[in-house]
């Protein structure tokens, strides 16, 4: 499988006029069924304590899915796959709606903003997680000194970093104690005057002191003080980070303590880093159901690599909370799909366009593209037995018995001639263990393209915010 998937990477340095011999691929049914079952991670205080004080890099972080939190916490509420499945694309729909509903008005009730200095690297492992309600991708940082250690979301379209804290006037169950500021000597309440609180498009003000609100487009939402706080991440320390102190949370967030926003705003994580990292950041998904493996979360200019293919980000002035990258068609068993490209580009009112998300599972195309490539792909597997629709997915196949088959490639063409071709299992994925699998594709409620976490999985993704530039590869995780 690994070594597909660098064969695979390799056409990201060919020009998308290129013909490949790799008009197919075998794609391991049996082997894909098996990953779906769940085990219990033993030891799991021991894990947290190791991934809590080591760090290959200082700025580096294991990135976890939400099936090894699941593991990692024995929280088996949804123990079948196919219960985990539906959970997922429920999530899903939900988290679609929202940035739908936020790219089609410009006042919306997301706060972007601000930067600061130096220039060095940092990072975490990047977990998947299931039972933590929210969020698909985690991390674990330390919150305060001396610190206290939390799993939080992390999320590429949002600008604000926030925990839920004591005392807390309502809060969700989080797998991990509520963070106590009166425990942390470097916790400091920003005032009404300060700049930082400027930054905030909704910020308040109760006796001196900033408050902040997000709401969020699910009807979940995060209200409380902000404050300045020492984040760490390994062995590194990141002080008078601004973050929200959340007194009131309600919503989709449920296990995880908050969420680390990783957007193209001030306030996120990556705007306060400024100059410290260079504007740089990457991370590499690990497939969902690998509990035994985490992927990573790399913040400075050392994660960017040598020998990605480079693609531009598209400013959006209107949004400039999200990743926006230049797609200009798609293929299916090598060939490019006769879809124009006007369809991926963002319009006179900053709608449409393209954007990378860690929060969206599945890639959202609009409909006349979904449909030419759903109807190529379909083209092509005439061979493999049809299943009913399974929730968001139209096209689906019953592979129960099957131990291989051959599928056709699938690729995105990106502007200036970079295309990326998938591994088979970031298309075909299990809606249930007994063999259903659907292409993993739908169609976008409006003229909005969301490049899922599927899809990016096991592909190492830099983005360079301040060169405008995001890579794909050449390793992968």
């Amino acid at each position: 499988m690994a070594i597909r998937i660098h064969i695979f990477l390799l056409f990201l340095l060919l020009p998308s006029t290129s013909v490949t011999a790799f008009h197919f691929e075998d794609f391991n049914v049996e082997e894909t069924i098996a990953a779906t079952e769940l085990k219990p991670i033993k030891e799991a205080d021991t894990l947290r304590q190791s991934e809590e004080e080591e760090a290959p890099r200082l700025w580096k972080l294991k990135l976890h899915h939400r099936d090894k939190i699941s593991a990692l916490h024995n929280t088996f509420t949804l123990q079948d796959h196919r219960s985990r499945f539906n959970s997922r694309m429920r999530r899903d729909a939900k988290r679609v709606a929202s940035l739908v509903r936020r790219t089609a008005t410009r006042s919306n009730s997301y706060k972007d903003d601000d930067n600061n200095n130096d220039a060095f690297g940092f990072g975490s492992n990047v977990v998947s997680g299931t039972e933590e309600g929210s969020g698909e991708y985690f991390v674990r940082i330390g919150l305060g000194s001396p610190p206290t250690y939390q799993y939080v979301v992390v999320d590429s379209g949002s600008d604000i970093v926030w925990v839920q804290c004591q005392p807390c006037s309502q809060c969700y169950n989080q797998s991990d104690p509520l963070f106590n500021p009166a425990t942390s000597t470097s916790f400091s309440g920003v005032a009404c005057t300060s700049a930082v609180c400027d930054r905030l498009e909704n910020a308040g003000c109760n006796q001196g002191r900033c408050r902040y609100e997000v709401s969020y487009g699910d009807g979940s939402y995060t209200k409380g003080t902000l404050a300045l706080e020492t984040l760490t991440f390994g062995k590194t320390l990141v002080r008078n980070t601004a973050i929200g102190c959340g007194h009131w949370n309600q919503g989709m967030f449920v296990g995880a303590a908050g969420l680390l926003g990783l957007g193209g705003g001030p306030m996120s994580f990556v705007g306060q880093l400024g100059g410290q990292t260079g504007g740089a950041f990457g991370y590499c998904l690990v497939s969902r159901g690998s509990t035994g493996s985490s992927g990573s979360l790399e913040f400075g200019r050392e994660a960017m690599p040598v020998g990605a293919a480079w693609v531009p980000l598209i400013h959006n002035p209107l949004f400039p909370s999200f990743y926006y990258i230049g797609l200009s068609g798609l293929g299916v068993g090598g060939s490019k799909l006769n879809i124009s490209e006007k369809v991926f580009q963002i319009n006179d009112l900053g709608e449409g366009g393209v954007v990378m998300d860690t929060g969206t599972a599945v890639t959202r195309l609009p409909s006349s593209a979904y449909e030419a490539f759903r109807d190529a792909f379909v083209a092509e597997t005439t061979n493999l037995p049809r299943a009913p629709a399974v929730s968001i997915f139209d096209t689906c196949y019953d592979l129960n018995g099957f131990v291989m088959v051959r599928v056709p490639t699938v690729s995105f063409y990106f502007s200036g001639g970079p295309f990326l071709t998938l591994p088979a299992r970031n298309f075909m994925i299990p809606a249930d263990d007994v063999g259903t699998f659907c292409f993993a594709f739908a169609a976008s409620p409006s003229g909005l393209s969301i490049i899922g976490n599927i899809q990016q999985e096991g592909i190492q993704i830099s983005l360079d915010g301040a060169n405008g530039f995001v890579g794909f590869g050449p390793n992968v995780c």
